[in-house]
């Protein structure tokens, strides 16, 4: 009978290999292994986007809130270099284009649309006034997009395409009126401030406590926006004689203010200023004889005894020099990023929509503590402090909070209804603008949005 047939080996026999195959069995294994991780390689260069994330930074380089604007650009960027020197976000790098908005509202609004349509960047951090944000605010909603905005504010407003980084009114404005009734005996109080949409608001939620502490409102009136010309407003309140004068004097106007009062004879002595303006950053160019001794309200101060915060200093400095400050608004713009940037890791995607929905409920340890968004508002709770000017620029703190505030962006002394009213009665009167630009020079006039 013929022998029966044998079962044949599914693996090659040592025959069919190669002599060196043959007397190696790992070399088969090796050559697997190589094969698989070269598809593998070329499967993840086809599936994985490596494209860098473009993000747009919008603020003023010209004009006169570049003062106070660069700084902020500043610390989106270390902010933006940091998360590039840890390896980037989702395996890519983060690449940055920066518009300047110029200190024109409508100026902003077009950047916007730029940045959006034109560089597809997937967040927009930018704005520092308020007629900035609100020029920004129908481009991003109508591209269903989001906007960071890092700078405190009158609150007043609500978007669902918006994360609002800076203080709230309780989080700077009405905590700072307060301090003044309570700690400095004002029962006089005289407000003055840039003529748009933040200094008016701002000063309607400080008429309505003032009604209800019993205080005097003994002058408002208004500095026209980007204008050095502010002796009016010094005159009048030399003559009503307040006990403290609340400025949301802006930009190099405030500036210009600050000299004026000194020149007057109006001295914080006597009469102090509360700024909701002036922060650190300014004070570094300013002359700060005419700052001392005056007080600003923030949610953040360099002076803040704190490791994250003496942190964040160095690095500020050793990236752009040893003579810079931190201030509010840089340390708000440098929080800004790392809230979007976290919220980028856990939705996995910079798909605008599943980004905007993750950062609702991110938090950070920032310099001046945890701070968290809250979800129902889309604002941050910050802490509070209020600073006294030294000569040397820096404050000291004389009043904070201890803990984190939670935003409250409506004030309680009136409706939504009645608030959403008096901005819109504002913008009608302005003739769809966000300021009164009826007393600028023409060549400074923002067209309207």
């Amino acid at each position: 009978m013929p022998a029966a047939p044998q079962p044949q080996d599914s693996a090659p026999s040592r025959a069919a290999m190669s002599p060196a195959l043959a007397a190696r069995p790992w070399l088969v294994l090796l050559s697997i292994a190589g094969s698989a991780a070269l598809i593998w390689f070329l499967l993840d260069r086809i599936l994985v986007d490596r494209s860098p994330i473009v993000v747009g930074i919008l603020h003023s380089q010209t004009g006169p809130m570049a003062v106070s604007e660069q700084s902020m650009i500043d610390a989106e960027v270390l902010a933006l270099e940091q998360i590039n020197a840890q390896g980037g976000l989702l395996g890519r790098s983060v690449r940055w284009v920066i518009a300047d908005g110029g200190s024109d509202w409508p100026t902003f609004a077009r950047q916007a649309d730029r940045l959006i349509r034109d560089e597809k960047v997937c967040v927009l951090f930018g704005c520092w006034t308020s007629a900035s944000r609100k020029s920004v605010l129908p481009v991003v909603e109508a591209a269903d997009h989001l906007l960071v905005y890092p700078m405190a504010y009158e609150g007043l407003e609500h978007s669902p395409n918006v994360i609002y980084t800076g203080a709230a009114p309780n989080q700077q404005i009405t905590p700072a009126v307060q301090w003044c009734h309570d700690t400095l005996s004002a029962r006089r109080f005289f407000l003055v401030g840039s003529d748009y949409i933040w200094p008016h608001c701002v000063n309607a939620i400080i008429s309505d406590q003032l009604l209800a502490l019993g205080a005097e409102r003994v002058g408002q009136t208004y500095v026209p926006f980007g204008s050095s010309d502010v002796d009016e407003a010094v005159r009048q309140i030399v003559a009503a004689r307040p006990d403290v004068v609340l400025s949301t004097v802006v930009g190099d106007s405030a500036i210009a203010f600050a000299r004026k009062l000194r020149a007057a004879g109006i001295r914080p002595e006597q009469t102090p200023v509360v700024t909701f303006a002036i922060a650190e950053d300014e004070l570094r160019t300013a002359p700060r004889e005419d700052f001392a001794g005056d007080y600003a309200a923030w949610c953040y101060f360099q002076s803040i005894e704190r490791p994250q915060n003496q942190a964040f200093v160095r690095s500020f400095k050793a990236r752009y020099g040893s003579d810079r400050t931190t201030s509010d608004g840089i340390a708000t713009a440098a929080t800004s990023v790392r809230l979007w940037a976290n919220a980028v890791r856990e939705a996995g995607t910079v798909d605008v929509r599943q980004v905007r929905a993750a950062m609702r409920h991110q938090s950070v340890d920032a310099p001046e503590g945890i701070v968290s968004v809250d979800p129902a508002t889309h604002h941050t709770w910050r802490p509070v402090f209020i600073g006294k000017i030294r000569p040397d620029g820096q404050f000291d703190i004389v009043r904070s909070s201890r803990t984190a505030t939670r935003p409250v962006p409506y004030p309680i002394s009136r409706s939504h209804e009645a608030w959403d009213d008096l901005v819109e009665s504002l913008h009608r009167g302005w003739g769809g603008s966000w300021g009164n630009t009826s007393s600028l020079p023409v060549r400074r006039r923002p067209l309207s949005p």
